[in-house]
């Protein structure tokens, strides 16, 4: 069954559908990052500008290795043990563009969000989709991110592939720091 759901759920990010999933505290809405409909999709559901950006979460640090190429050794190894150390919170990083990276994932900055992600069932998700996707709170601007299912269906009804499971028991979302200067910018 848990198999299943995952094949599914993969055949919909290929075929260019917006799915919901848990991750370590909310839900979140992905898809991939490279079908720019699908992104464009995400961006009017939620009734969020594109200028915002979306975050990029990954299994592995394999999958987000060609975000990491213009750090330093320092800033390689700091990012690399928040996504490893379990006791961490979920730690987004701001890291710099790299030229294969659209506007439409970025936004209006010079910088890309991406996450290896904790939660185990999202992690074998992106590893069976064979690239990082998309993760943005499932909710529209302005309202509640969902914490659940239901609250999915809620406010996305028959709109979105629902890939059901939990949450990972967080009580916030990730932290997002920027790589270059070590701000915090959600916390």
């Amino acid at each position: 069954m848990i198999n299943e759901k995952l094949d599914l759920a993969v055949a919909a990010l290929r075929d260019g559908q917006v799915i919901a999933y848990p991750t370590e505290a909310v839900w979140g809405l992905g898809c991939d990052p490279w079908n720019e409909q699908a992104v464009l999709n995400i961006l009017q559901l939620k009734q969020r500008p594109i200028e915002k950006g979306v975050i990029l979460i990954a299994a592995d640090i394999e999958q987000v290795e060609p975000f990491l190429q213009s750090l330093t050794i320092e800033q390689r190894q700091q990012v690399i043990a928040s996504w490893l150390d379990a006791s961490a919170p979920a730690t987004t990083w701001l890291v710099p563009l790299t030229a294969d990276i659209p506007k439409w994932i970025s936004g209006e900055h010079p910088q890309v969000a991406v996450r290896v992600t904790k939660h185990h069932q999202t992690q074998a998700l992106c590893r069976a989709f064979g690239r990082p996707i998309v993760s943005t709170s499932a909710n529209p601007s302005g309202e509640p991110s969902a914490i659940d299912s239901g609250m999915v269906r809620a406010y996305f009804d028959g709109q979105v592939f629902v890939f059901d499971g939990a949450t990972g028991g967080a009580t916030q979302p990730s932290v997002i720091r920027d790589v270059g200067t070590g701000t915090v910018l959600r916390g």
